[in-house]
């Protein structure tokens, strides 16, 4: 089942009264279960289309089905209802409120959802953020500050965030961005292991090693997708290298 299915999809932004077409009749799909990587030169609006595909941002023309929803059909609070409940975000600028604890940046979308009222589910919600922080190795930070902790701990912590209401899709723009090499790494398996696990995630990169461990690259340029490779399920690092290799060698051929 396709858990995103882009048609004709434009953006146009109007800039001193100039038409601005950042997308261009894109054409794609996500498979349920899939991790895509979007690779392109700057400019190319790779973060417009993560950002109109994930209701974030409107869009000009075409269509985009989530799941079997039309986004363009949903008004601003049932867009706002679908992003809290069945999206995760994680963005290479790790926006977290300054006057709340790593864990409580963690459980606020949870308990701001449908699912966070009533006694019981709050004790639900804050078990999950528990089991969220171990798994990625920062439940010590919990009680931290944002100002307290490293990079590559707040990353981690964003995509604890990104999992609380259990998405069925993670929207991650650069995501390793901001982070040294091993950080980088550490963030990437998590990703890598979040989707072995069944969660469906699209990023946006301009890493070449992070989109050597997705499963399919697309290259856009000028607002389209100009091609596509295949890579299949990562499996670890002994094979990172020759992945690594071809994606090189294709994004040459594209021109990258």
């Amino acid at each position: 089942m396709e858990s995103l299915k882009i048609r004709d999809l434009c953006k146009t932004y109007i800039i001193n009264k100039r038409q601005n077409n950042v997308l261009k009749n894109v054409n794609m799909e996500i498979k349920e279960g899939e991790m895509v990587a979007v690779m392109g030169p700057s400019g190319s609006g790779k973060s417009t289309l993560l950002y109109t595909v994930s209701g974030m941002d409107h869009i000009t023309a075409g269509r985009v089905d989530f799941f079997g929803k039309d986004l363009s059909s949903l008004n601003a609070k049932q867009m706002s209802d679908l992003r809290l409940d069945e999206m995760g975000f994680i963005f290479q600028q790790m926006y977290m409120l300054k006057n709340l604890s790593i864990y409580d940046n963690i459980i606020l979308p949870a308990y701001q959802s449908k699912r966070g009222k009533g006694r019981e589910n709050r004790k639900e919600i804050n078990d999950r953020a528990k089991e969220l922080m171990h798994k990625l190795g920062i439940s010590e930070i919990a009680e931290h500050d944002i100002n307290e902790v490293s990079g590559g701990q707040l990353q981690r912590a964003c995509i604890c965030r990104s999992l609380i209401n259990n998405p069925k899709m993670i929207f991650a723009d650069e995501p390793t961005g901001a982070l040294n090499q091993q950080n980088s790494k550490e963030v990437m398996k998590e990703l890598n292991r979040i989707n072995r696990e069944g969660t469906t995630v699209m990023l946006v990169t301009h890493d070449m090693k992070v989109a050597a461990k997705s499963d399919r690259v697309l290259y856009i340029e000028d607002g389209n997708i100009k091609g596509e490779f295949t890579l299949g399920k990562y499996t670890g690092k002994e094979e990172t290298r020759e992945r690594e290799r071809k994606i090189s060698n294709w994004l040459m051929e594209m021109g990258f």
